[in-house]
C-alpha cells in the first residue's frame, strides 16, 4: 500500500513518526462497539494536534521559498495557530497570527488562557480582527503589511487546509492502513470536518487504500450545503496535486455543531467527559468533543453503513479546555 507521488514533496520531519492508533476497551464496552481512536492529539510539538501534519509540507514549502515570518489566521484559541506559532520558533522564524472572537465573550480564561496563553510563549505577534469574514484576502492584506515591514512572509491559509497542507492527511491515511492491515478490519472512521483538509486529505488516501470504508465527517461550524463544496473543492485539489482521480463520496453530519462554531454545546462537553473518565484521554470543546458526541449519537441512530469497528481520528486541542472553563 502505498501513494508513491507523495514522496516528490518536500517536508520537514516534525512527527518523525507514525502516530499510535489504539483500542478503546471500556468505551468500546459501554457503546457495545469496537472504537479505535488514532491519537494525532499526541504529535510531539506544542501539546500535539492535527495541524502538524500539514505544517510539515507548508513550512517545509516556506523555508524553500526563502520565508523568515509565518502569517496565518485563526479564532483566539485556535489549534491550528497555536501549531503555527511554535513550529515558527522551533525553525527560527517569525510568526504573526490574525485573531477573531467568534463567541464575542469577554470571559478572561477564553481571552488569555489555553493556546492563546501559548501564543504568547511561542513570542508570536497577534493582531485581532472583528471577523475573518474573508480570511484569504485578509491575511494577503497582512502580508504586503508584513513585507513592506522588510520581512519575507508566507501565508498559511487558516487551519493549513489548501492542497499542499491536506498532503499531510493523505499521509495519515496510509498510516492507518499500515497499522490497521491484519490486524483491525475498519468498517467507519469519524473525523471533526472544520477547515477541511483533513478531511480531504483523508477522504483521497483512504479511497485509494481502503476504499471499502466509510468516512463520516462531523462538521464542527457549517451545514451540509456549506461545508460540502469545501471538503469537495479541496478533495479534487489534492487528488489532482497526487495525479490521481477521486470518487469517493463526502458525508457530512451537521447535527452536532450547535449553536456555533467554537461555542459548547452539552453533547459534546459530554462526550469529552466520557471519553476522560472512560478511557483517560482529553478532548476539547471546539472539536473533538463534537466529533465524539456525532460518534456516540451515530451508533445509537444506526447511522453507520453497517456494526463493524468504527475509528475516530483524535486531532487535538486539549489546551482549550483550559480556555473554555468554567463550561466544563
Amino acid at each position: 500500500m502505498s501513494l508513491q507521488n507523495l514522496t516528490r514533496f518536500a517536508r520537514l520531519e516534525l512527527i518523525g513518526a507514525p502516530t499510535p492508533l489504539e483500542y478503546l476497551p471500556r468505551l468500546s464496552d459501554y457503546l457495545g462497539r469496537e472504537i479505535y481512536i488514532k491519537r494525532d492529539d499526541v504529535t510531539p510539538v506544542a501539546m500535539g494536534g492535527n495541524k502538524l501534519r500539514k505544517l510539515e509540507f507548508l513550512a517545509a514549502e516556506a523555508l524553500r521559498e526563502g520565508a523568515d515570518t509565518l502569517i496565518t489566521a485563526g479564532a483566539i484559541q485556535s489549534n491550528h495557530v497555536r501549531q503555527t506559532a511554535a513550529v515558527a520558533a522551533k525553525l527560527g522564524l517569525h510568526c504573526v497570527a490574525l485573531l477573531e472572537n467568534p463567541m464575542g465573550t469577554r470571559a478572561e480564561n477564553y481571552l488569555s488562557n489555553g493556546n492563546r496563553l501559548l501564543l504568547d510563549l511561542f513570542n508570536a505577534q497577534t493582531e485581532m480582527c472583528d471577523a475573518l469574514t474573508d480570511p484569504d484576502a485578509q491575511l494577503e492584506a497582512l502580508a504586503t503589511r508584513v513585507e513592506a515591514q522588510g520581512f519575507r512572509p508566507y501565508v498559511i491559509p487558516v487551519g493549513g487546509s489548501n492542497a499542499l497542507g491536506a498532503l499531510g492527511y493523505v499521509e495519515s491515511a496510509l498510516e492507518i492502513a499500515q497499522q490497521c492491515e491484519g490486524a483491525v478490519d475498519l468498517s467507519s472512521v469519524v473525523v471533526a470536518s472544520g477547515s477541511a483538509g483533513t478531511h480531504a486529505g483523508l477522504a483521497v488516501g483512504l479511497e485509494q487504500l481502503m476504499p471499502e470504508v466509510e468516512l463520516v465527517g462531523v462538521t464542527v461550524s457549517r451545514t451540509v450545503e456549506q461545508q460540502k463544496p469545501k471538503v469537495l473543492a479541496l478533495q479534487q485539489a489534492v487528488a489532482q496535486t497526487l495525479e490521481l482521480e477521486a470518487h469517493a463520496d463526502i458525508i457530512l453530519w451537521d447535527d452536532y455543531f450547535a449553536p456555533a462554531y467554537g461555542v459548547p454545546n452539552d453533547e459534546g462537553m459530554e462526550a469529552v467527559k466520557l471519553l476522560a473518565r472512560l478511557e483517560g484521554i482529553l478532548l476539547d470543546p471546539v472539536y473533538t468533543g463534537k466529533a465524539m458526541a456525532g460518534l456516540i449519537d451515530g451508533i445509537e441512530q444506526q447511522r453507520f453503513k453497517d456494526n463493524g469497528p468504527i475509528l475516530f481520528v483524535h486531532t487535538g486541542g486539549a489546551p482549550a479546555l483550559f480556555a473554555y472553563h468554567p463550561h466544563i
